[in-house]
């Protein structure tokens, strides 16, 4: 794999990590009343448009994560890594594609907030409000929250089973400060992962089931969740330090991570 594909992966990351971090760290504050708010991905975007230099900040964030978008894209359409055209390979370059589709999306949000035409309401309306109403839309919030409930297995799998370790050449690391940083990061990380992606699952499913496509739910309404539940500003506060956490071992995958190919 050349050396300027390798960088555009390392940049997406950063950016990913980036993103991770502050969503974490806002919602852990808000969980304790320190601050902070339950926060997503476009809550992110909001609150650094609101940081002094957000402008600058906001370019920068889009470029990592049109940085990461190119890495996913590449990584489904090109396999640089010799995945494979087996049914698992299959599976994780359509998951890559989804997840470039996810990022760009929240690039394209930020840019949108620097030309003042960005919307932090998360309301429906328009041509998307109207394919989500009627059988439709029952059949995208089926899909979409069988989708999530996969992935939110497929985090806590990974966690489990120590598969987020494999792009480290883990074995070969000899320094046991990085070691552990790596393996209790990614740990912590993909658990609190899981449990973000199986709350939307439950959202996307109760919806369909009820056949009320008009609100779509984010990250901050899975957080809203957990804190309305028994000891809901510790189970919220513990998955937003656990996101903290992915950021931090993002951040690792950033410098260590062993590219094949």
């Amino acid at each position: 794999m050349n050396t300027k594909l390798k960088k555009v992966a390392r940049t997406g990351y950063v950016a990913k990590g980036i993103v991770y971090g502050i969503t974490g760290v806002l919602t852990f504050l808000a969980a304790f009343n320190m601050g902070g708010q339950k926060a997503g991905k476009l809550q992110v975007m909001d609150f650094l448009e609101k940081q002094p230099f957000g402008n600058v900040l906001l370019v920068l964030i889009a470029i990592g994560l049109l940085c990461y978008v190119v890495w996913r894209f590449i990584q489904s359409f090109q396999d640089p890594e010799h995945i494979g055209e087996d049914t698992k390979g299959k599976i994780k370059r359509v998951a890559f594609f989804i997840s470039g589709l996810i990022y760009l999306g929240i690039a394209g949000y930020a840019v949108m907030q620097l030309l003042n035409t960005g919307s932090s309401s998360g309301g429906s309306g328009g041509p998307m409000s109207s394919i989500l109403t009627g059988s439709a839309g029952v059949y995208i919030f089926a899909i979409i929250g069988i989708s999530l409930a996969g992935t939110a297995i497929y985090q806590i799998r990974r966690a489990l089973t120590g598969k987020y370790l494999k792009n480290f050449d883990y074995k070969s690391i000899s320094e046991e400060k990085r070691r552990k940083t790596i393996k209790n990061t990614g740990y912590l990380g993909h658990i609190a992962r899981g449990i973000i992606f199986g709350i939307l699952s439950f959202f996307f499913i109760r919806a369909a089931i009820h056949s009320d496509t008009n609100d779509i739910k984010s990250t901050a309404d899975a957080f809203s969740f957990l804190q309305d539940s028994s000891y809901g500003s510790w189970l919220m506060g513990i998955v937003a330090a656990g996101l903290v956490c992915y950021a931090i071992y993002v951040f690792m995958v950033a410098r260590y991570r062993k590219f094949q190919g």
